[in-house]
Protein backbone atom coordinates (compact mmCIF):
# COMPACT_ATOMS: atom_id res chain seq x y z
CA UNK A 1 0.00 0.00 0.00
CA UNK A 2 1.39 3.40 -0.87
CA UNK A 3 2.12 5.62 2.41
CA UNK A 4 1.04 8.95 0.61
CA UNK A 5 0.22 10.73 4.31
CA UNK A 6 1.73 12.22 6.85
CA UNK A 7 0.77 14.38 9.87
CA UNK A 8 1.82 17.89 10.67
CA UNK A 9 2.30 18.89 14.09
CA UNK A 10 2.82 22.60 15.50
CA UNK A 11 4.38 22.00 19.39
CA UNK A 12 2.64 25.36 21.14
CA UNK A 13 3.66 26.80 24.26
CA UNK A 14 0.55 26.23 25.84
CA UNK A 15 -0.86 23.44 23.47
CA UNK A 16 -0.46 21.01 20.34
CA UNK A 17 -2.41 21.16 17.11
CA UNK A 18 -1.74 18.69 14.25
CA UNK A 19 -4.00 17.54 11.31
CA UNK A 20 -2.98 14.71 8.20
CA UNK A 21 -1.99 15.70 5.02
CA UNK A 22 -2.58 14.29 1.89
CA UNK A 23 0.97 14.61 -0.02
CA UNK A 24 -0.51 13.58 -3.08
CA UNK A 25 -2.83 16.79 -3.25
CA UNK A 26 -1.14 19.06 -0.39
CA UNK A 27 -4.49 19.23 1.28
CA UNK A 28 -5.16 18.80 4.98
CA UNK A 29 -7.23 15.61 5.31
CA UNK A 30 -10.96 16.99 6.65
CA UNK A 31 -11.79 16.09 10.17
CA UNK A 32 -8.50 14.59 11.00
CA UNK A 33 -7.24 18.33 12.88
CA UNK A 34 -6.86 17.99 16.31
CA UNK A 35 -5.51 20.47 19.29
CA UNK A 36 -4.73 19.30 23.13
CA UNK A 37 -3.85 21.47 25.87
CA UNK A 38 -0.47 21.19 27.14
CA UNK A 39 1.52 22.31 30.45
CA UNK A 40 4.65 23.27 29.66
CA UNK A 41 5.56 23.25 33.14
CA UNK A 42 4.63 19.70 33.39
CA UNK A 43 6.28 16.74 34.08
CA UNK A 44 8.21 14.99 30.97
CA UNK A 45 5.97 12.29 31.11
CA UNK A 46 2.73 14.33 31.33
CA UNK A 47 3.90 16.37 28.54
CA UNK A 48 4.38 13.31 26.03
CA UNK A 49 1.16 12.02 26.83
CA UNK A 50 -0.49 15.50 26.13
CA UNK A 51 1.01 15.45 22.52
CA UNK A 52 0.20 11.92 22.61
CA UNK A 53 -3.22 12.17 22.90
CA UNK A 54 -3.62 14.88 20.03
CA UNK A 55 -1.67 12.93 17.85
CA UNK A 56 -3.73 9.75 18.66
CA UNK A 57 -7.14 11.52 17.67
CA UNK A 58 -5.61 12.56 14.52
CA UNK A 59 -4.35 8.97 13.62
CA UNK A 60 -8.04 7.54 14.36
CA UNK A 61 -9.52 9.56 11.61
CA UNK A 62 -6.80 7.93 8.57
CA UNK A 63 -5.86 4.37 7.64
CA UNK A 64 -2.83 4.29 9.74
CA UNK A 65 -1.48 1.76 7.17
CA UNK A 66 -0.94 4.64 4.65
CA UNK A 67 0.77 6.82 7.52
CA UNK A 68 4.62 7.48 6.19
CA UNK A 69 5.87 9.50 9.16
CA UNK A 70 4.94 12.81 11.64
CA UNK A 71 7.10 15.93 11.05
CA UNK A 72 6.93 18.45 14.23
CA UNK A 73 7.29 22.05 13.50
CA UNK A 74 9.05 22.25 16.76
CA UNK A 75 10.46 25.69 18.88
CA UNK A 76 14.33 25.59 19.93
CA UNK A 77 16.29 24.70 21.71
CA UNK A 78 16.47 21.18 20.16
CA UNK A 79 17.94 18.24 18.60
CA UNK A 80 16.24 18.61 15.07
CA UNK A 81 18.40 15.58 13.90
CA UNK A 82 18.31 13.27 16.25
CA UNK A 83 14.68 14.55 18.45
CA UNK A 84 16.21 15.06 21.59
CA UNK A 85 14.71 18.07 23.59
CA UNK A 86 16.97 20.47 24.68
CA UNK A 87 14.64 23.14 26.77
CA UNK A 88 16.54 24.86 29.31
CA UNK A 89 16.46 28.40 30.54
CA UNK A 90 13.65 29.29 28.76
CA UNK A 91 10.90 28.50 31.02
CA UNK A 92 9.07 26.30 28.87
CA UNK A 93 9.16 22.17 28.71
CA UNK A 94 12.19 22.17 30.93
CA UNK A 95 11.24 19.29 32.52
CA UNK A 96 11.57 17.33 28.75
CA UNK A 97 15.27 18.60 28.98
CA UNK A 98 17.57 15.11 27.19
CA UNK A 99 14.03 13.58 26.65
CA UNK A 100 14.29 11.29 23.61
CA UNK A 101 11.48 12.75 22.23
CA UNK A 102 11.19 10.34 19.36
CA UNK A 103 11.42 7.44 21.63
CA UNK A 104 8.96 8.35 24.17
CA UNK A 105 5.81 9.22 21.82
CA UNK A 106 7.00 5.87 19.63
CA UNK A 107 6.19 4.21 22.55
CA UNK A 108 3.03 6.15 23.70
CA UNK A 109 1.76 5.60 20.63
CA UNK A 110 3.07 1.56 19.56
CA UNK A 111 4.29 3.14 15.97
CA UNK A 112 5.91 0.76 13.60
CA UNK A 113 9.44 1.00 13.12
CA UNK A 114 9.32 2.24 9.17
CA UNK A 115 7.18 5.59 10.95
CA UNK A 116 9.49 8.15 10.36
CA UNK A 117 9.55 11.16 12.95
CA UNK A 118 11.13 14.22 11.60
CA UNK A 119 11.68 17.57 13.25
CA UNK A 120 12.07 21.39 12.33
CA UNK A 121 12.17 25.15 13.68
CA UNK A 122 8.71 26.43 14.01
CA UNK A 123 9.56 29.54 12.03
CA UNK A 124 11.16 27.70 9.27
CA UNK A 125 7.88 25.26 8.68
CA UNK A 126 6.23 28.03 8.43
CA UNK A 127 8.18 29.70 5.82
CA UNK A 128 8.25 26.17 4.06
CA UNK A 129 4.20 25.76 3.93
CA UNK A 130 3.92 29.16 2.23
CA UNK A 131 6.17 28.32 -0.21
CA UNK A 132 4.92 25.33 -0.90
CA UNK A 133 1.12 26.04 -1.14
CA UNK A 134 0.76 29.23 0.10
CA UNK A 135 1.17 33.18 -0.80
CA UNK A 136 5.19 32.71 -1.71
CA UNK A 137 4.17 29.35 -3.90
CA UNK A 138 6.34 30.52 -7.14
CA UNK A 139 9.28 33.11 -5.71
CA UNK A 140 12.62 31.63 -5.84
CA UNK A 141 14.02 33.64 -3.06
CA UNK A 142 11.33 34.51 0.20
CA UNK A 143 11.48 35.72 3.59
CA UNK A 144 9.23 34.92 6.38
CA UNK A 145 8.55 36.64 9.26
CA UNK A 146 6.25 35.27 12.25
CA UNK A 147 5.07 38.07 14.71
CA UNK A 148 4.31 37.55 17.93
CA UNK A 149 5.64 36.66 21.19
CA UNK A 150 9.08 36.51 19.24
CA UNK A 151 10.09 37.65 16.09
CA UNK A 152 10.67 34.38 13.90
CA UNK A 153 12.38 34.30 10.20
CA UNK A 154 13.35 31.99 7.51
CA UNK A 155 14.96 32.41 3.94
CA UNK A 156 14.08 30.00 1.50
CA UNK A 157 15.75 29.67 -1.89
CA UNK A 158 14.14 27.47 -4.23
CA UNK A 159 11.82 26.33 -1.17
CA UNK A 160 14.42 25.07 0.48
CA UNK A 161 15.70 26.97 3.64
CA UNK A 162 18.59 29.00 3.80
CA UNK A 163 20.99 28.95 7.28
CA UNK A 164 23.98 29.67 6.20
CA UNK A 165 26.65 31.46 3.71
CA UNK A 166 26.93 35.23 3.13
CA UNK A 167 23.53 35.92 1.90
CA UNK A 168 21.61 35.61 5.20
CA UNK A 169 22.52 36.10 9.03
CA UNK A 170 23.71 34.02 11.05
CA UNK A 171 21.10 30.56 11.09
CA UNK A 172 19.49 32.39 8.49
CA UNK A 173 17.52 33.66 11.07
CA UNK A 174 16.94 37.64 12.09
CA UNK A 175 15.86 37.97 15.84
CA UNK A 176 19.40 38.61 16.86
CA UNK A 177 20.74 41.21 14.23
CA UNK A 178 21.85 44.35 16.27
CA UNK A 179 19.52 46.91 16.22
CA UNK A 180 19.21 50.34 17.89
CA UNK A 181 19.85 50.12 21.97
CA UNK A 182 19.25 45.59 21.76
CA UNK A 183 18.54 43.38 19.20
CA UNK A 184 15.67 43.19 16.81
CA UNK A 185 13.64 40.63 18.83
CA UNK A 186 13.22 43.60 21.80
CA UNK A 187 11.54 45.78 18.82
CA UNK A 188 9.58 43.36 16.86
CA UNK A 189 7.93 40.96 19.46
CA UNK A 190 4.71 41.91 21.89
CA UNK A 191 6.74 43.18 24.59
CA UNK A 192 8.33 46.02 21.92
CA UNK A 193 4.32 47.70 21.82
CA UNK A 194 3.60 46.78 25.02
CA UNK A 195 6.88 48.62 26.88
CA UNK A 196 6.57 51.02 23.98
CA UNK A 197 2.45 52.02 24.93
CA UNK A 198 2.97 52.30 28.32
CA UNK A 199 6.31 54.79 28.06
CA UNK A 200 3.89 57.10 25.94
CA UNK A 201 0.81 56.95 27.97
CA UNK A 202 1.49 55.57 31.42
CA UNK A 203 -1.26 52.88 30.59
CA UNK A 204 -0.21 48.79 31.24
CA UNK A 205 -1.65 46.49 28.40
CA UNK A 206 -1.84 43.11 27.64
CA UNK A 207 -0.88 42.76 24.25
CA UNK A 208 -1.17 44.17 20.54
CA UNK A 209 -4.70 43.89 19.69
CA UNK A 210 -5.34 46.18 22.54
CA UNK A 211 -3.05 48.50 21.40
CA UNK A 212 -4.83 48.45 17.74
CA UNK A 213 -8.38 48.55 19.00
CA UNK A 214 -7.55 52.12 19.55
CA UNK A 215 -5.47 53.68 16.60
CA UNK A 216 -8.24 54.79 14.62
CA UNK A 217 -8.92 57.32 17.15
CA UNK A 218 -5.68 57.29 19.24
CA UNK A 219 -2.92 59.17 17.67
CA UNK A 220 -0.33 57.40 20.03
CA UNK A 221 -1.28 54.07 18.95
CA UNK A 222 -1.42 54.53 15.08
CA UNK A 223 2.47 56.45 15.79
CA UNK A 224 3.51 53.15 17.14
CA UNK A 225 2.57 51.24 14.45
CA UNK A 226 4.31 53.69 12.04
CA UNK A 227 7.36 53.26 14.12
CA UNK A 228 6.74 49.47 14.38
CA UNK A 229 6.91 49.41 10.79
CA UNK A 230 9.59 51.47 9.56
CA UNK A 231 11.88 50.10 12.32
CA UNK A 232 11.32 46.64 10.39
CA UNK A 233 11.56 48.16 7.45
CA UNK A 234 15.83 49.60 8.39
CA UNK A 235 16.53 46.78 10.51
CA UNK A 236 16.06 44.29 7.65
CA UNK A 237 16.51 46.05 4.19
CA UNK A 238 20.25 45.41 4.04
CA UNK A 239 20.18 41.57 4.39
CA UNK A 240 17.17 41.30 2.32
CA UNK A 241 19.08 43.28 -0.37
CA UNK A 242 22.00 40.69 -0.05
CA UNK A 243 19.94 37.81 -0.10
CA UNK A 244 17.62 39.21 -2.87
CA UNK A 245 14.05 39.06 -1.01
CA UNK A 246 11.50 38.73 -3.95
CA UNK A 247 8.51 38.25 -1.42
CA UNK A 248 7.71 38.88 2.03
CA UNK A 249 5.46 36.48 3.65
CA UNK A 250 3.75 37.80 7.08
CA UNK A 251 1.92 35.70 9.76
CA UNK A 252 1.54 35.45 14.19
CA UNK A 253 -0.73 37.11 15.72
CA UNK A 254 0.78 40.84 14.76
CA UNK A 255 0.29 40.27 11.10
CA UNK A 256 -3.75 41.03 12.02
CA UNK A 257 -2.57 44.59 12.60
CA UNK A 258 -0.91 44.95 8.68
CA UNK A 259 -3.34 47.75 8.21
CA UNK A 260 -1.67 49.47 10.50
CA UNK A 261 2.34 48.86 10.29
CA UNK A 262 2.41 47.94 6.52
CA UNK A 263 2.39 51.67 4.93
CA UNK A 264 5.10 52.48 7.49
CA UNK A 265 6.99 49.03 6.25
CA UNK A 266 6.66 49.84 2.65
CA UNK A 267 7.75 53.11 2.43
CA UNK A 268 10.75 52.01 4.54
CA UNK A 269 11.68 49.72 2.38
CA UNK A 270 11.05 51.72 -0.54
CA UNK A 271 13.03 54.61 0.91
CA UNK A 272 16.23 51.56 1.21
CA UNK A 273 15.57 50.83 -2.52
CA UNK A 274 13.16 47.80 -2.24
CA UNK A 275 9.76 47.07 -3.40
CA UNK A 276 9.35 42.99 -2.64
CA UNK A 277 5.90 41.27 -2.87
CA UNK A 278 4.78 41.42 0.54
CA UNK A 279 1.68 39.14 1.67
CA UNK A 280 -0.25 37.94 4.88
CA UNK A 281 -0.47 34.60 5.49
CA UNK A 282 -3.90 32.38 4.11
CA UNK A 283 -2.81 29.51 5.99
CA UNK A 284 -2.81 31.31 9.21
CA UNK A 285 -2.18 28.42 11.87
CA UNK A 286 -2.33 26.02 9.48
CA UNK A 287 0.84 26.77 8.34
CA UNK A 288 3.68 25.51 10.79
CA UNK A 289 1.18 21.82 10.34
CA UNK A 290 1.75 21.81 6.79
CA UNK A 291 5.08 22.82 6.70
CA UNK A 292 6.17 20.27 9.35
CA UNK A 293 4.02 17.49 7.15
CA UNK A 294 6.34 17.91 4.62
CA UNK A 295 8.96 16.75 5.75
CA UNK A 296 7.89 13.24 5.30
CA UNK A 297 7.85 13.67 1.26
CA UNK A 298 10.68 11.72 0.25
CA UNK A 299 11.04 14.06 -2.69
CA UNK A 300 11.25 17.25 -0.34
CA UNK A 301 13.17 15.52 2.47
CA UNK A 302 16.97 16.07 0.99
CA UNK A 303 17.10 19.78 0.39
CA UNK A 304 16.28 20.30 4.76
CA UNK A 305 17.92 16.80 5.98
CA UNK A 306 21.82 17.98 6.28
CA UNK A 307 20.54 21.40 7.36
CA UNK A 308 18.81 20.29 10.74
CA UNK A 309 22.15 19.62 12.42
CA UNK A 310 22.79 23.52 12.37
CA UNK A 311 19.76 24.51 13.05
Amino acid sequence: MKKDIAIGVDIGGSHISCAAIDLSNHQIIAGSRAEHPVDNHAQAADIIQGWAAALRKTMQTIDTQQLAGIGFAMPGPFDYVNGIALFEGNEKFEQLYNVNVSRALREELQLKPDTELRYINDATSFAIAEAWIGKAKGYDKVLALTLGTGFGSAFLKNSAPVIEGPEVPKQGCVWHLPFKDGIADDYFSTRWFVRRYAEETGIAVAGVKEIAMQAASNAVAQQLFDEYGTNMGNCLSGWMKTFGVEVMVIGGNISGAIDLFGPALKSSLQHNGLQPDIYISELKEDAAIIGSARLIDESYWPSVKDLLSKM
